[in-house]
């Protein structure tokens, strides 16, 4: 049985499945999700364009597939550190994203999460992610430089491919790296 319950008393349009919110149904540009919500079910602010901001709580451990896939107006979000995933193509196409924070209790980084989001400029990946899965941040145009924490095993085929203007990677020499993960004129510097 699925309960959908408007959180109405938070004075916000959201449903919910339990602790997961499902669907944001608003159109306020800034929006706090409530705490005590778990996850971000997938598609759940899927094509949202007014919205610019989002601040999620602590209490929040998933973010689903296509969470906040071609929200165009959404510029910056901090992950916090008590997300342990995030689904494919989380924050995907037509993205406004310029900066993308991501805290220390993120795993892995799902395929496609970023993919196309050709605003993004800045994105600190912390000691805590092992995994960069394929095609992560494939056709981020505007990204210059990454630095890849030692700790990363692995780094997907085609996981930033596409990234016209990336210059330069400073990696670990540990670190497996797939097929077409970079752009093939990027400049490696190894951190080991």
């Amino acid at each position: 049985m699925t309960l959908f319950v408007p959180l109405a008393l938070f004075g916000q349009d959201f449903e919910m499945n339990g602790t997961t919110l499902v669907k944001y149904n608003g159109n306020a540009t800034n929006v706090a999700i409530p705490e005590g919500v778990t996850a971000i079910g997938e598609s759940a602010f899927a094509n949202n364009e007014s919205l610019t901001s989002v601040t999620i709580p602590a209490s929040v451990i998933s973010i689903g597939d296509n969470a906040f896939r071609g929200c165009s107006s959404l510029t910056s979000i901090t992950i916090p550190a008590s997300v342990t995933s995030n689904g494919s193509g989380a924050f995907s196409e037509r993205s406004g994203l310029a900066n993308v924070t991501i805290l220390a209790s993120v795993a892995s980084i799902g395929s496609g999460a970023f993919y196309g989001c050709s605003s993004l400029t800045n994105v600190t990946i912390p000691a805590g992610v092992y995994s960069i899965i394929s095609g992560a941040f494939y056709g981020c145009s505007s990204l210059t430089s990454i630095t890849i924490p030692a700790n990363v095993t692995s780094i997907g085929s085609n996981a930033f491919f596409g990234c016209s203007n990336l210059s330069t990677v400073v990696i670990s020499r540990k670190t497996e790296i797939g097929y077409n993960a970079f752009p093939n004129d990027v400049q490696i510097t190894y951190s080991d």
